[in-house]
This record gives structure tokens, C-alpha cells and sequence, in this order.
């Protein structure tokens, strides 16, 4: 098992650092119990990097970002830099690691865990077992096409132009990533398109069943309506094991997946670019999927599940260590069947605990099913 692996730290923002902080203590876990151990660097990203330098992120952390083996972000943004420049707000940190990486598949998993079903808003028995995963294509489409103006017309009213681009390979790729996830799952993938109304959609639809019956026959694949699905989501959402769809429709079907699970501070993702064809390395940025919490931040409260998750997927995706990813995963799950929960997911007759009660509880959990 290599060690010594590079990983980018960006604490970020509001709860972010705290977050991370618990994965720091993973990974000495992880140095002292299993020889397992990393080279970290850490940098400034966000409000932070704003504060700090008039930018969302510095050249030089950008640079050491690309450089490492994977990249962990804690959280960006809030309410302090609401006025700050578009080209310098912290999300533009997030969209300038995005393009840089060329990180074109965002993997958002929506597992229900058996101790939190009835922090779910839907009805035990649909969301009991839940795993599924969603494939968000995250460079093209309609948050990067062109034109995109808004323009002043001669009757002193406005018009909006975002444009709906994709080509074949941009699709082929994401898809292949989808059958390729699919097969180490339940062998099921649901393309979410709109090839009713949109000719993007029709493309989304012929190139992924013509990926599909060229190079993963053995993987069962559906089309659907992104309408239907988002649906069928609420409806029966045991039905879907894989779903890949465009960066529009991906992103507000990612967040009603999330959202079914009962709480965005148990989610992890993972954004992915392509393997290098000689080293068969690719770029990789994982990310809790919740925000900055600047409400608690610094008050010992956020869940740091998600971003501890997130590193088991970094474990899992980017250095194939799926035996410590799994250790992590379980941990976690035993920690939250004892009872234990930080605020955001807190139900009666549970224990309030705080965000370092938690990290060493997962730490405890850890040492016991290794012992």
C-alpha cells in the first residue's frame, strides 16, 4: 500500500476548519494504528483566502492543489463576503479548482443510515436501505455556455441569456463513469434527460445508449424524464442505484437526494477528472455537501460526518484503500446507532454531543473493530 500520499487541506470557511480539524485526527489515527500516512499541505480558500490576500484563492495554493494527490475542501462562503466582486466571491475559489482540474464528475452518494431514518422527512418504509448515487456532469452545460448576458433592451427592460451547450465527448465521459460506478454497485444506471424539449437532452440520450451498448451491454440502462425522476425520487426512490444526468438537472436532483437522507451533514462528495492515460492519475476534489454554517461556526456544534466521509471517499476513489474507507463508514454508522448526534440531526432520546465529542467517538469506534 503506497504511502506518503499528497493531500491539499482548504479548511475554507464557518464551520470548515472545525470539520476538517476531525479528519486530521483520522489520519493520525490512521498514521499510529494501520502505517498509514500522508504528506499534508494546507492553504487558505474562500473568505478566508479573501480576507487574507483580495482573492478567493491564491495562485500559489491553486498551483499546490494541482500538485497534490487529492484535495479535501472544508466549506466556502457566508453572508460576510455577500457584496465581495463575482470574479473574487469564495465560491469562485470552488468554480477556479473545478475548471483547473477539468473535475467534470461530481459523485453525490445518498445512503440513509439505519439510526437517522427518522430524521428523513418521507415515510420510514421509503427510505429504509436507501443508496443510491448521482452522477452531476460539472464542467459544461448551462452554468458554462455561451452567450450568457444580461443585457438592457431600448424599452428599459432586461433580457437573460444562459446557454445549453454539450458535445458527444463531454457526455461519453461522465456516462462511463456512471456504468463503470454502476458495476461495482447494483448494476443499474437512469440517464436523467430532456429529449422531449431540449436538443441537448436528445443528444444526452442517443450518445449514453450508444456508450452503453458499445462498451457496458452487461450494465441495465434506463432513460427518463429529469422531471419524472425528480418524482420518482420522492415517490420510489429505492427504484434507482446510479443516475447520471447533465450539471443544471444534477444539481437540483443531487440536493433532493440529499435531502431525503435527512440531513446535508452526513453527506460526503467527490468531484473527478480523468485518468491520466500514463499514470493513471486524475485530479480529485472532496467536499462535504453542506455549507458554511456561519450561524455555529467556532461554537464546537457542526457534524463533521460528511467531511469525514468525504475523506473515506478520497480513501476509496484516489488511492483505492477501500478496506480504510469501509473502517471509517462503519464507524461512523456504529457511532450513530449508540445514540449519538450533533444538533443538526438530533431526534428525542438521543445525546447532544458536540463536534470533537463526535470525532472522538468515530475515533473510539475505529480502535474497537481493529483491537
Amino acid at each position: 500500500m503506497a504511502a506518503n500520499k499528497k493531500l491539499m487541506f482548504l479548511p475554507g470557511d464557518g464551520i470548515g476548519p472545525e470539520v476538517m480539524g476531525q479528519v486530521r485526527k483520522v489520519i493520525d489515527w490512521l498514521g499510529d494504528n494501520r502505517a498509514l500516512t500522508f504528506d499534508l499541505d494546507e492553504g487558505l480558500v474562500g473568505g478566508a483566502a479573501y480576507d487574507a490576500h483580495g482573492d478567493s484563492i491564491s495562485d500559489e495554493t491553486m498551483a499546490d492543489s494541482m500538485a497534490a494527490d487529492a484535495v479535501l475542501l472544508g466549506a466556502v462562503g457566508g453572508p460576510k463576503w455577500d457584496h465581495v466582486a463575482y470574479e473574487k466571491r469564495p465560491e469562485a475559489a470552488l468554480l477556479g479548482l473545478r475548471k483547473n482540474m477539468d473535475l467534470f464528475a461530481n459523485l453525490r452518494p445518498a445512503v440513509v443510515f439505519d439510526a437517522l431514518i427518522e430524521a428523513s422527512t418521507l415515510k420510514p418504509e421509503i427510505v429504509n436501505g436507501l443508496d443510491i448515487l448521482i452522477l452531476r456532469e460539472l464542467t459544461g452545460g448551462v452554468y458554462f455556455g455561451e452567450p450568457k448576458e444580461l443585457v438592457d433592451l431600448p424599452d428599459g427592460s432586461q433580457r437573460a441569456v444562459d446557454t445549453q451547450v454539450y458535445t458527444t465527448g463531454e457526455i461519453e465521459r461522465i456516462v462511463r463513469v456512471a456504468c463503470e460506478m454502476a458495476k461495482k454497485r447494483s448494476n443499474k444506471v437512469t440517464v436523467a434527460q430532456k429529449a422531449n424539449v431540449m436538443q441537448t437532452g436528445v443528444l444526452w440520450r442517443d450518445v449514453s445508449q450508444a456508450l452503453h451498448d458499445r462498451e457496458f451491454p452487461e450494465v441495465e440502462m434506463s432513460q427518463m424524464y429529469a422531471d419524472n425522476a425528480a418524482m420518482q425520487l420522492i415517490r420510489e426512490p429505492k427504484q434507482f442505484d446510479v443516475i447520471v444526468t447533465d450539471n443544471l438537472f444534477g444539481d437540483v436532483l443531487s440536493d433532493e437526494a440529499a435531502m431525503m437522507t435527512g440531513s446535508l451533514g452526513m453527506l460526503p462528495s467527490a468531484s473527478l477528472g480523468a485518468a491520466d492515460p500514463v499514470t493513471g492519475k486524475r485530479y480529485a476534489l472532496y467536499e462535504p455537501v453542506h455549507g458554511t454554517a456561519p450561524d455555529i461556526a467556532g461554537q464546537d456544534k457542526a457534524n463533521p460526518m460528511a467531511t469525514v466521509l468525504s475523506f473515506a471517499m478520497m480513501l476509496r476513489y484516489s488511492f483505492d484503500m477501500a478496506d480504510d474507507a469501509e473502517l471509517i463508514e462503519q464507524s461512523a454508522k456504529n457511532v450513530l446507532a449508540s445514540g449519538m448526534r450533533t444538533g443538526d440531526i438530533m431526534t428525542p432520546g438521543s445525546q447532544l454531543v458536540s463536534t470533537t465529542q463526535m470525532g472522538e467517538a468515530l475515533l473510539a469506534e475505529m480502535t474497537k473493530l481493529t483491537s
